[in-house]
């Protein structure tokens, strides 16, 4: 398949990654990376699969598939290459501050292995140049209609490994500052899974900005940040901001989603750049 026919949206289709974590208490659980490349210089870059720091959090084994690059370069559909890592949380590279629930965990060492067995693999990746800036952000209105791409409660096209693709909205404007910390909420059905998932402002076509002028054209895609937390009644009735969860589990009547999910900012991921870069440059 020649990868210059797949659409903007089917490229998508390509961008994240189905993780599966063994936790160290023998529990099993799903969360959702997506690719990124760091640390670019000219033609080089250290490409990585983003998550939040939760989900890998306890992981003894981690285990997810990537699709096989066909000849023409484009995807092999329903062909994958399955990999199994241990020692799975030690690989990451966390955020900087422990308040930030984000990492990292660099991949060419896996695309090198896949390569030296005669196999290609295909996916696409954000970079920081899609990161919507200061500037893009405060030209957003108030609700703006965001795309979300990930695995909720797990589920995936196992037979042709995509995910599960969702819409939603802005409830908190992406320009501010939710409660003073780098992240912004979205109206959106936030299942267990969907842990890492990338948020887009994604439109096809054109799109009406605050002003009310309509600019059309081609797609606007900007990558706006990571899902990582939402918003739950408690057992004394208040409201509480916790982890979306790794793992499907009955829900009490007293700890019941909002439909509601926090979103850390994407400009958080050049901290992480910033720690490749330093690496990349002590190498040599």
């Amino acid at each position: 398949m020649n990868p210059q026919t797949l659409s903007i949206a089917e490229q998508l289709a390509y961008c994240t990654v189905r993780l599966e974590c063994d936790l160290s208490h023998g529990e099993v659980s799903t969360g959702t990376g997506f690719f990124f490349n760091f640390a670019e210089d000219g033609g080089k870059s250290v490409p990585a699969i983003v998550t939040n720091r939760h989900v890998v959090k306890g992981a003894t084994v981690g285990r997810f598939l990537l699709t096989v690059r066909d000849a023409d370069g484009g995807p092999v559909i329903g062909s994958t290459v399955g990999i199994a890592l241990d020692n799975f949380e030690s690989r990451w590279v966390p955020h900087s501050s422990p308040d930030i629930d984000l990492c990292a965990m660099p991949i060419a060492p896996l695309l090198h292995e896949a390569q030296s067995k005669g196999k290609t693999l295909f996916y696409r990746n954000f970079s920081a140049g899609q990161i919507a800036t200061d500037a893009e952000l405060q030209d957003l209105d108030q609700i703006e209609e965001i795309t979300m791409i990930g695995y909720p409660n797990g589920l995936w096209d196992i037979k042709n490994n995509m995910p599960v693709f969702r819409r939603g909205a802005t409830a908190t404007h992406p320009a501010r500052d939710w409660n003073g910390n780098p992240e912004f909420m979205i109206d959106a059905a936030c299942f267990p899974g969907s842990s890492g998932s990338p948020v887009l402002l994604f439109n096809v076509g054109g799109y009406t900005n605050k002003k009310g002028q309509t600019m059309l054209g081609g797609a606007r895609l900007k990558l706006l940040g990571i899902l990582y937390a939402g918003p739950q009644h408690v057992a004394d009735g208040q409201i509480a901001m916790v982890p979306i969860p790794t793992a499907s589990k009955p829900i009490v009547l007293t700890s019941i989603p909002l439909h509601l999910g926090i979103v850390v900012k994407a400009k958080e991921l050049m901290n992480i750049d910033a720690q490749f870069r330093k690496l990349v440059s002590a190498e040599g």
